[in-house]
């Protein structure tokens, strides 16, 4: 897993907030969110109250946890704002359900919903209730590609919505089997295990 990128941080970040809330029927906690964080190669810095600072190489990221939501502003190293993102989860009482959103600093560096989708888990079923797109970015030959699991590409298919890149909002993705590329922000996007299938 590779985090050159707030999107390559804020992306991986939100599927492990929606998978602990399926699996722990809550919101992560700080020490919860450290272990996330670790995974992403970003180190608590600083602590204080409801505020934690984190740094890995190429982003840093300040997060504000509470008991009814979590806001985490994932931000460049270099201070750039331009890429900045920030990765929301809160219960939304009208709803009943939690939601998870990834919102840009700068709406313009992206055409639509980050994720294709918010995550929407409802709160009694703690089932999902919606279809985003998410997964963690690696780096090998080819370039730079967008890592899903195969349920999620399933849930993806099945909304019919496979044109929309999930990482820039662009609606020209080019799909070549089960493997696409976006001309607009040049990721590439494949299913997770497809190259050890493909050998086997």
């Amino acid at each position: 897993m590779i985090c050159y990128e707030p999107v390559m941080v804020a992306m991986p970040l939100a599927k492990h907030i929606s998978e602990f809330i399926m699996r722990k029927r809550r919101l992560p906690g700080r020490e919860e969110i450290a272990g996330i964080m670790e995974l992403l190669n970003l180190e608590r810095k600083h602590s204080e109250r409801d505020l934690c600072f984190y740094r890995g190489h190429f982003v840093v990221a300040l997060c504000f946890s509470r008991e009814k939501h979590l806001i985490i502003d994932v931000i460049s190293s270099t201070g750039e704002l331009s890429d900045a993102l920030e990765v929301i989860a809160y219960r939304d009482e009208q709803l009943d359900s939690y939601i998870i959103e990834i919102l840009p600093a700068n709406e313009l560096e992206f055409e639509g919903n980050i994720g294709i989708e918010p995550v929407i888990i409802d709160s009694e079923t703690f089932e999902l209730e919606s279809t985003p797109v998410l997964g963690y970015f690696e780096e090998g030959e080819e370039g730079i590609t967008f890592i899903i699991d195969r349920e999620t590409y399933d849930r993806w298919k099945e909304s019919e919505r496979l044109d929309i890149c999930p990482i820039c909002g662009s609606d020209d993705l080019v799909w070549s089997g089960e493997v696409a590329y976006c001309p607009s922000c040049g990721f590439g996007i494949m299913i997770e295990g497809r190259k050890d299938e493909q050998a086997n």
